[in-house]
């Protein structure tokens, strides 16, 4: 708790420090002192410094290089949750925690935007909050999806699937989750200082125009996106040069693979969301014009740069959910994955293609004709490995001894899903159709098929498969499948509809539409209520098991891969002797077919890990 105490009172004198900083070079500068943008953004960066020198850089990191003692890691039990822990598994679970947060507040304010849509008129949000709260309910699952699956269980697995003891440089993965917090920060500040009403893409030049709300949600994203990048060297770094003897890189379990990509397309992409949202502030706060057409700049410049990054970030938020799926798929159907090089060429595929079909979200902007046949066979292209992705899963099921536990159930839900996002999305990469349902709700069902369907449900199916190794305590399988089918039933339910409502002509992002609208918006209303209700058993099942489930095995799925070949929950440096790699994570039913063995330190006889 002091370390939280340390951080916000670094965070409010680099704020002041900032601010003052700002004022006298403003003042020295023949400006007025106070403008309010200015100030903010410039402070907003020694508010960073300050906030993360406070809880723990300086005392755990910097503080040597300046001739301090180095002070050891002090802080046991709960309380290493809320300090600057460098335990990769330590800042697993603090991802993991804060961005279920994050998910529960985005979907209250779902539900209140389909409590305002349950029926035409202006009901209990006028047009400007609903459109601030379709902003920031956008703008924080979107986060989540970026960030949630690959800060949680990247941290907390990959290292141990790879027979490591830490990720390659803990002090930078600590660093990595403490920029997360305030971003929480300048999101709940936009929405107390007016909100903004741009949506999550925050196009310019109307996120240039907008009030202040709309700087601290250019600073959230752009905190976020730093946040992104020191991850993703960790993971790139970890995943190249920390991998257990014998663990070549087709002998990696597919979820490592996943996250490998993942973090590849993260330290790529990411520096273009942050330039978009830089650009932004710069047009804001200190006069610049890159997008005021009136002046020589160009609007469609900030969709360029913005979706550079953010189809590829499509790719972020749903190949870690593909991974945890082909891993419980092999290890509940009892079966070698099927085709894991073609899968992971998929993978690779992807990582490949993703920076080629950008300009799909854009064909309606008033692109010459010349560029969409391009990019619509790009999209079309990408869907190849992807497809293969799903292949792998369907083989690995064909004829297996499948075991329906609860991750499993999440895992055959996000192949449904992501099944029908898929399909859809074919349709959206033709031209023709996309220029008639562009900025529907068919885009909207479609999106949250790929998003919701695939990568939270892989977030949920994570959660439950890997409960047992963060906690040591089982989850309760009654509950769980009461949480998925309800949430199964209530996905489809809100957003199946969507789809006739979308070819029907309801837009997204408006808080009113045509009576002839009523019907079907009344049944997405309703689903969604049903759908958010399903969290509550979650809620009630994670906190209770948490607190008080049954012990868990060090393996309770009788899974292969190294992470299940330890304590549950793994000791601090993950195995007590180092591992050895000798084959297949997924040799299901291969006579003598060993994963891994632990030599003995004194020469004594070898355990094997798994068989």
């Amino acid at each position: 708790m002091m370390s939280l105490i340390r951080g916000a009172i670094g965070g409010v004198v680099g704020f002041a420090a900032g601010a003052l900083l700002i004022v006298s070079i403003r003042v020295g500068t023949g400006h007025d002192a106070w403008e309010v943008e200015s100030v903010t953004a410039g402070a907003w960066m020694f508010a960073l410094v300050g906030w993360v020198l406070g809880v723990g850089v300086w005392r755990y990191w910097a503080g040597p290089w300046f001739g301090r003692p180095e002070r050891t890691y002090d802080i046991t039990g709960w309380r290493r949750y809320l300090a600057f822990d460098t335990d990769h598994k330590v800042i697993g679970i603090q991802y993991l925690v804060t961005f279920l947060a994050m998910f529960f507040m985005a979907g209250l304010f779902a539900m209140l935007m389909r409590w305002e849509l349950f029926s035409p008129g202006e009901g209990v949000l006028d047009a400007g909050l609903y459109n601030s709260i379709m902003s920031l309910h956008g703008t924080m699952m979107v986060f989540v999806a970026v960030a949630g699956t690959i800060g949680s269980f990247g941290n907390y697995v990959v290292p141990i699937m790879i027979g490591a003891d830490d990720m390659a440089f803990p002090k930078l993965n600590a660093l990595s989750y403490w920029l997360v917090p305030p971003v929480l920060v300048a999101l709940t500040t936009s929405f107390i200082l007016g909100g903004y009403d741009t949506g999550w893409t925050g196009y310019a030049p109307l996120s240039v125009k907008s009030d202040v709300g709309g700087l601290f949600f250019n600073l959230a994203f752009f905190t976020l996106g730093l946040s992104s990048i020191v991850g993703a060297i960790n993971f790139v770094a970890t995943i190249v040069t920390m991998r257990a003897p014998g663990m070549g890189w087709f002998r990696m379990p597919i979820f490592v693979w996943a996250i490998f990509v993942t973090a590849i397309l993260a330290l790529l992409f990411t520096q273009f969301i942050a330039l978009a949202m830089l650009m932004v502030i710069l047009d804001r706060t200190a006069g610049m014009v890159f997008f005021d057409p009136a002046s020589g700049g160009q609007p469609l410049l900030y969709q360029h740069i913005f979706w550079f990054y953010s189809h590829p970030a499509v790719y972020i938020m749903i190949l870690p959910a593909l991974g945890i799926t082909l891993e419980m798929v092999s290890h509940f159907s009892r079966k070698p994955l099927f085709a894991y090089r073609w899968a992971v060429g998929g993978f690779l595929g992807i990582m490949g293609l993703s920076s080629m079909v950008w300009a799909h979200h854009m064909f309606t902007s008033g692109m010459p004709d010349a560029l969409r046949k391009p990019f619509m066979v790009s999209t079309e292209i990408i869907s190849i490995p992807t497809g293969l992705i799903f292949l792998s899963a369907v083989g690995t099921l064909w004829l297996g001894r499948i075991r329906f536990t609860v991750p499993m159930l999440f895992a055959l839900g996000v192949l449904f899903n992501f099944l029908i996002g898929g399909i859809t999305g074919v349709f959206l990469a033709d031209v023709p159709v996309d220029v008639q349902l562009q900025d529907t709700y068919f885009v909207v069902a479609h999106f949250h098929y790929v998003i919701l369907g695939g990568g939270i449900f892989g977030l949920f199916g994570g959660i439950y498969y890997w409960f047992p190794k963060m906690t040591g305590r089982m989850m309760s399988a009654r509950l769980g499948k009461v949480h998925f089918w309800w949430m199964m039933v209530g996905f489809n339910a809100t957003f199946l509809p969507m789809f006739t409502l979308g070819m029907d002509g309801m837009n997204r992002r408006i808080a009113d539409y045509t009576p002839n609208l009523a019907d079907g918006n009344r049944i997405v209303s309703l689903g969604g209520f049903f759908l958010g209700t399903s969290f509550v058993v979650f809620l009630f099942n994670f906190i209770k098991s948490w607190t008080s489930g049954p012990p868990a095995p060090p393996n309770p799925w009788g899974a292969r891969t190294l992470e299940w070949q330890t304590a549950s929950p793994p000791p601090h440096e993950n195995f007590d002797v180092p591992p050895v790699v000798l084959g297949d994570p997924y040799g299901y039913g291969e006579p003598d077919s060993v994963h891994a063995v632990f030599p003995a330190p004194d020469g004594g006889p070898v355990e094997e890990a798994s068989r």
